[in-house]
């Protein structure tokens, strides 16, 4: 029977439009549109089966509708557990299967995480998505066809899963876009080929539309990349506005008041809480419930919004208190039942109060130290305090850095409690005459008392080590009748605090200057143990409000830790750097002054009597030792 026209041009179309299909351009839908009219969400990894929802979730519309904006390269979620980020990936991730096709690169931690993450999450979306089942199909491989999950197919691009840990992956394959998934779990090195997220930029230097989005839980500060990562975009915070006053805050765990009680139930501490949690706002002090704040309005506040522009990256930062399948109310009682175990504390940070941990072991932080700030008094006349009642000894450290000389005062009392008085820094070269004139009016400075009476730094070291070690020994010597001296700082076990000091050559070796050794781990420890003192007396540190003492002191006196490690001969204690925590300055500067009270020796009870019945301003004098030959540093005062 012959075909008519019309069935042959019906045949030309059906055939031309499997041709041209691809060329359908996309249509007018954000992610999150998209997602409300075509997503559903799997009951294998969601116990909400079903169609998905933008407002179940509002916090994600704005980053997912970030992914579809010309103007955005790269999107930044950092992200607790249970509040949706990874359904957000696998929304932009099925929007550009199904409308804005091109070669994907997701990374997962490693290889094994990839095939999971496609089994458990990738695949049955696909299944349950009627517009990705028509369109996405295994890759085959070989020549038997054989199938892999970690390739999917689909007209105009390709899916690649793949770890953080291989380098061939990373670096073989041109990708317009490029998925990172828990960010922070990644490899350090990708093999032998560098940072793994760089190598997968690389893979879309060719495309003037890339897409990039990288996610992860944070973990540990200064040693998390998605912190790196979230700093150089908008820093985007998810804020609600107080039912009270008005303002906006992000709901965060020091806001949350909360009673509990705690029984001890065969033996374990069992937690309940007395009442529910409320929220108090940092502008007006009124509290606020849970629901009452679920109901109050809600947006994104970008804290740097010119980095759209710039490097046209947007990020984000969420934690569980936003979540709609998570209570205030659990979060606490996780917080309680995890505060005594530092491992278990760091998951609550992380996943649910959506913070970094600073790795400290059991020392304070910095906030606690900076809580424990006080006020020194009043004299009569109204001047301020400069040396609380106690404090019989003052004497200075200084750190030596190529730019600056880094000094702190610290009055010493009786049975190592100890007073901060003064932290500062000069600025300039230190073999420059400026610098150390200015140096020698802190030594020279009298600190009072309340009762009038004032006293000088007893002695001052100052270390040589660094690019100027000549110079200190120079500058030492001519201020060695004022009780400047140089020392030098050397680490290790069993390294005695402070040692008997020796003669050391400067330059054509015809003068000498006294050079002191200093144990600094020994020093450090004696440190570490006074600031975990918490009531004043002995051993306990008290520290002023100003004179230095701010944030970034605070900073750098907690920024070493003790650690065992292990070497080819056995364990050992070493200090190291806390991640976050690069400059030491503070905490050596207080060792070093903690090492001129030893080198002064002082006789206490002299002290004593001196301060209670001698007014005017001196410096105590330490103990003499008799020597029948040599004479040492302290002889020559």
């Amino acid at each position: 029977m012959p075909r008519t026209e019309t069935q042959r041009l019906a045949d030309l179309n059906s055939t031309l439009s499997r041709a041209v299909r691809g060329f359908r351009p996309p249509e007018s839908l954000t992610v999150d549109e998209w997602a409300d009219r075509y997503r559903r969400l799997s009951p294998e990894a969601s116990a909400e089966a079903g169609p998905w929802r933008t407002s179940r979730t509002p916090y994600l519309a704005e980053p997912m509708r970030a992914f579809t904006d010309p103007r955005v390269r790269k999107v930044v979620i950092v992200a607790g557990s249970q509040i949706g980020k990874t359904e957000c990936e696998l929304n932009c991730l099925a929007y550009l299967m199904d409308q804005d096709p091109g070669t994907v690169l997701f990374v997962q931690p490693t290889i094994e995480d990839a095939k999971k993450f496609s089994r458990l999450r990738v695949e049955p979306m696909i299944r349950d998505c009627p517009r990705l089942r028509r369109k996405v199909r295994d890759a085959e491989r070989g020549r038997q066809g054989a199938k892999t999950v970690l390739q999917k197919t689909f007209p105009g691009g390709m899916l690649m899963m793949t770890g953080s840990n291989v380098a061939s992956a990373l670096a073989s394959t041109p990708a317009r876009y490029i998925i990172g998934d828990e960010r922070d779990r990644w490899a350090v090195s990708a093999g032998r080929e560098g940072d793994p997220w760089k190598l997968a930029e690389a893979r879309q230097t060719t495309f003037y539309n890339a897409k990039a989005i990288e996610v992860s839980t944070p973990t540990v500060k200064g040693a998390s990349n998605i912190e790196t990562a979230f700093a150089g975009g908008t820093q985007e915070r998810w804020v609600t506005r107080c039912p009270e006053c008005g303002e906006w805050h992000d709901i965060d765990f020091d806001q949350i008041r909360f009673d509990s009680e705690c029984d001890r139930v065969n033996g374990r501490k069992v937690y309940r809480l007395k009442g529910e949690p409320m929220w108090c706002c940092p502008s007006c002090g009124c509290l606020s419930s849970e629901r009452a704040m679920r109901e109050a309005p809600s947006r994104w506040r970008a804290d740097n919004p010119a980095a759209l522009a710039s490097a046209r990256v947007r990020s984000f930062w969420l934690n569980a208190f936003c979540s709609p399948w998570t209570s205030w109310s659990s979060i606490c009682l996780d917080f309680l039942e995890s505060k005594d175990d530092p491992q278990r504390l760091q998951v609550v940070y992380n996943t649910l109060f959506g913070r970094l941990w600073e790795d400290r072991g059991d020392l304070v932080s910095d906030d606690e130290m900076m809580a424990r700030r006080e006020d020194y008094g009043e004299r009569p006349d109204g001047t301020p305090v400069e040396l609380p009642d106690g404090a019989l000894v003052v004497t200075v450290g200084v750190d030596t850095q190529d730019t600056r000389l880094e000094y702190e005062v610290v009055a010493h009392g009786r049975w190592g409690e100890t007073w901060g008085l003064e932290k500062g820094v000069i600025a300039g070269r230190p073999d420059s005459d400026e610098v150390w004139e200015r140096l020698d009016g802190v030594v020279a400075h009298v600190w009072r008392r309340r009762d009038g009476r004032g006293v000088r730094a007893s002695v001052t070291c100052v270390d040589s080590g660094g690019h100027y070690t000549q110079e200190v020994y120079e500058r030492c010597r001519q201020r060695q009748p004022g009780r400047v001296f140089a020392i030098k700082g050397k680490g290790g076990e069993g390294v005695p605090f402070v040692a008997v000091p020796t003669r050391v050559a400067i330059r054509d070796k015809r003068r000498t200057c006294w050079l002191y050794t200093v144990g600094v781990d020994a020093g450090k420890s004696q440190i570490m143990n006074a600031l975990k003192v918490q009531e004043p007396g002995p051993r306990y540190c008290h520290f002023p409000r100003g004179r230095g003492y701010d944030e970034a002191y605070f900073a750098g006196l907690l920024s070493e830790r003790l650690v065992l490690s292990k070497t080819s001969t056995g364990s050992r204690w070493r200090w190291e750097k806390i991640p976050g925590h690069e400059r030491n300055e503070a905490l050596d500067c207080r060792n070093y002054a903690l090492a001129a009270l030893a080198i002064l020796n002082p006789d206490w009870d002299a002290l004593e009597r001196q301060m209670s019945g001698e007014a005017g301003a001196g410096a105590p004098r330490g103990r003499h030792r008799r020597r029948k030959t040599r004479r040492s540093a302290a002889d020559e005062w």
